[in-house]
């Protein structure tokens, strides 16, 4: 059944400074409007003041269903409410809101992605050092970010398996700055003496950071270094196809944006339906007000050896992007 003309999609994301939202923001769109929706786009920059105005003039616009993706995840429960008050259901997008209403959500195994980090983390120690044991930072994103709480719960929860890594460092990164894990990771090398095994980074950009500071001091390898990613955004991909990163995650956003996609406009074309009956296969996620009906995609390890089955065979990026050939 196809949406109706007056069907409208508001589509709304935390940033656009990763190279993935890109394709979030594409593929969500084609996706909605194949059906015969409208969808109106914004992005909010990791502001969060910014986020209600542009969640304000949406309603405002008259949108059936907000799709939301958002900067705060402990004070967004907010935005939920703005809508609800007009009659709008609310669903969240890839980072899960805390404490707060939602209607349902879509999003990303994430504490898979810190789990797949730093399991490949530990092979590569035990590789690298003949054994599992060494110095480890764990690079955050924003502050009190539900997402970021995630990914790095999965690491923690890997690591505490062996009492041979010594967790040097654990810090949160205000917007998900790539300058801050830079300046983070230099003054750590300072610290340590330029003596620590591996970083792991929420995202692709916070890697970036940290290499860089490596870069620095002649440590941007995966012989001397390891170095995880998240977002497989390409210039860390490349990166890893030439052995300064060790691992990124593709956390594949295809099926991320067109089942969110899929459920917006399920729910604008019967907005009277029971959630439950539109969305499909799910899972109930307690996030600290309800059990919210929830739809995790998948996510896959991406390592030099790996990037032709993954990001390549998956459309996700061309041979010619990554090796530049």
């Amino acid at each position: 059944m196809a949406a109706q003309d007056d069907v409208t999609i508001g589509f709304l994301l935390k940033t656009m400074q990763e190279d993935r939202y890109q394709s979030d923001k594409s593929l969500f769109t084609a996706r909605a409007e194949s059906q015969g929706a409208n969808v109106i786009f914004d992005s909010s920059g990791n502001d969060p003041l910014r986020q209600l105005q542009q969640v304000e003039e949406m309603l405002d616009l008259g949108v059936d269903v907000l799709v939301l993706q958002p900067v705060n995840t402990a004070t967004a429960g907010a935005l939920v409410n703005l809508a609800h008050d007009k009659g709008v259901k609310v669903v969240g997008y890839d980072s899960m809101l805390q404490g707060g209403p939602l209607d349902v959500m879509v999003m990303q195994d994430s504490w898979a992605v810190g789990q797949l980090q730093a399991e490949a983390m530990v092979a590569w120690l035990n590789d690298t050092n003949g054994g599992v044991a060494g110095r480890i930072a764990l690079i955050r994103g924003q502050p009190g970010d539900a997402n970021a709480e995630a990914l790095s719960s999965g690491v923690l929860k890997v690591i505490a398996d062996y009492p041979g890594i010594e967790l040097v460092a654990d810090r949160s990164h205000v917007d998900w700055s790539s300058d801050m894990a830079r300046d983070t990771t230099e003054n750590l090398l300072v610290e340590y003496d330029n003596d620590i095994d591996a970083f792991i980074a929420n995202n692709s950009g916070l890697a970036f950071g940290v290499l860089a500071a490596l870069s620095d001091e002649d440590l941007a390898s995966t012989d001397q270094v390891f170095v995880a990613g998240s977002d497989a955004d390409l210039r860390n991909v490349r990166l890893v196809a030439t052995d300064v990163q060790a691992l990124e995650i593709w956390k594949q956003i295809k099926p991320l944006a067109y089942r969110a996609a899929d459920i917006a406009v399920n729910i604008a074309q019967s907005p009277d339906a029971e959630i439950t009956d539109l969305i499909g296969e799910h899972t109930l996620i307690d996030n600290g007000f309800a059990e919210i009906p929830t739809v995790i995609t998948p996510v896959l390890a991406v390592t030099k050896d790996t990037i032709d089955a993954t990001v390549i065979e998956g459309g996700f990026y061309t041979s010619e992007q990554i090796y530049q050939n």
